[in-house]
């Protein structure tokens, strides 16, 4: 049987043991896409069930989290916790609480995590978790509660040796304290490793923060440097407007680029002077309000209530917001508008058809588990402090971000090149995420 028949055979086995989860589905597909070349030159990896073992979680936690509103009404979620891969080191990812949460994105993202954890160079496997609840138009108290309950459940399956969860979507500093709060009240000890994300003042890492946008953006800054360019008097777009995307636009910045539009659920704003960052922190991290607020404050600034951020002009764009939100259709107006680099600043936001368009027109596109692999490794750098009871600069984690990004990019470039690929940086990506897991699991036995 051949290479490719053999991936087929597994692939159509994982669909099948997972079904109704088509964003598993497109996560494996993807990865098992960049595998053919490894495979015919090391059929080794087939051995001992690797691959099947590699797509089977070791561990899927499901629970129910009940809470009561300021109403006194009870309400129940769903909590997931997916342990995916634990053979580099214990499971590290975040926690997603969105109303489209199920097992099937969770199990996307804990997939993609092992090999994106694996590209940061440290010693940390891959997890995920989240819940069905939705933190929007909740109260302070409503969160608080919501975050006990959920770690009153979460905690006996977590630890810093075991699993440490961090933030995602709907999951960032207060949400965080919450949960280590509730953490430390359970088990009667500061177990400061547990969690990542925390607050500065209790055991948080300074740039963790930024972490993810920054590192998208330092990125970004070595595509341009591999094609002899810099993001200097660039334009960019980039979706979203949370954590990862106020950052991201604010390194582009420093970085000599000009981010002219972004967004949030009810549309996007497009200012070409520049996005005004100060005014954007206000309005997302301060008053927790809508983006359309910018362009009162804003007079040249115009607000889109419909339409697709995708449409706006620029060299950069930057999908920032969640996954598959940038489809071919998207990726075509890019295209014909003269982008010349794509990086994925959220987890799998391009579809397959988009990623076609992309590499067919020879734009230079990096997936998110390259691109925006700095917030899980500031992760594991807050872990290095809480176990040497230490605290880092932000000038000295910052650089520590930006070198682990052109380590990244440089093993994407040299992994890629190495296997027939030059400048896929989706093959680089995930040919050298693979390789570096599959050995490790075979040095440890069929466990």
């Amino acid at each position: 049987m051949s290479t490719s028949d053999r991936i087929e055979v597994i692939y159509e086995q994982v669909k099948a043991r997972n079904a109704g989860e088509p964003e598993f589905h497109q996560a494996a597909a993807e990865v098992f896409e960049s595998l053919h070349v490894v495979l015919d030159r090391h059929p080794v990896y087939f051995e001992s069930g690797l691959i099947e073992r590699l797509c089977e979680p070791e561990r899927q936690i499901i629970f129910r989290v009940p809470w009561i509103d300021d109403q006194g009404q009870v309400h129940v979620n769903r909590g997931f916790r997916v342990q995916y891969n634990s053979v580099l080191g214990p499971y590290k990812g975040g926690l997603r609480f969105h109303p489209s949460v199920n097992l099937g994105i969770v199990k996307f993202l804990g997939f993609e995590q092992i090999f994106k954890n694996a590209l940061t160079g440290l010693p940390i496997g891959g997890g995920k978790g989240g819940s069905d609840f939705d933190p929007k138009g909740r109260s302070e108290q409503e969160i608080m509660r919501f975050c006990q309950s959920f770690m009153t459940e979460l905690h006996r399956h977590i630890g810093e040796y075991t699993d440490v969860p961090a933030g995602d979507i709907g999951v960032g500093g207060r949400e965080i304290g919450y949960l280590f709060g509730q953490y430390k009240r359970l088990t009667n000890s500061y177990e400061s490793g547990v969690l990542t994300g925390k607050g500065l003042t209790w055991g948080g890492s300074q740039v963790r923060k930024e972490a993810t946008g920054y590192g998208a953006a330092y990125f970004v800054a070595e595509m341009a440097k591999a094609a002899g360019s810099t993001l200097e008097g660039r334009t960019a777009v980039v979706s979203g407007s949370g954590n990862v995307a106020i950052y991201a636009i604010e390194k582009i910045h420093q970085l000599g680029g000009t981010v002219v539009a972004c967004s949030d659920s009810s549309g996007y704003i497009v200012d070409k002077a520049g996005i005004d960052l100060d005014l954007l922190k206000e309005i997302k991290e301060v008053r927790r309000g809508r983006i359309s607020e910018y362009v009162e404050e804003r007079g040249d600034a115009e607000f889109y209530s419909g339409g697709n951020i995708w449409n706006v002009p620029c060299d950069i764009a930057l999908p920032c917001a969640t996954q598959n939100e940038l489809d071919e259709d998207s990726a075509k107006v890019l295209v014909n508008n003269g982008v010349k680099v794509v990086a994925e600043g959220a987890n799998m936001p391009t579809t397959p058809g988009g990623i076609a368009v992309f590499r067919d027109a020879g734009v230079a596109f990096a997936p998110g588990k390259a691109a925006n692999a700095g917030g899980v490794a500031t992760s594991a750098l807050e872990m290095q402090q809480n176990a040497s009871r230490d605290s880092w600069h932000f000038d000295y984690t910052d650089e520590r971000l930006a070198r682990i990004m052109r380590d990244i990019h440089s093993t994407c470039v040299e992994t890629a090149a190495e296997y027939g690929k030059p400048g896929d940086y989706i093959h680089g990506a995930n040919i050298a995420g693979f390789v570096k897991v599959a050995d490790a699991m075979f040095a440890l036995g069929v466990i």
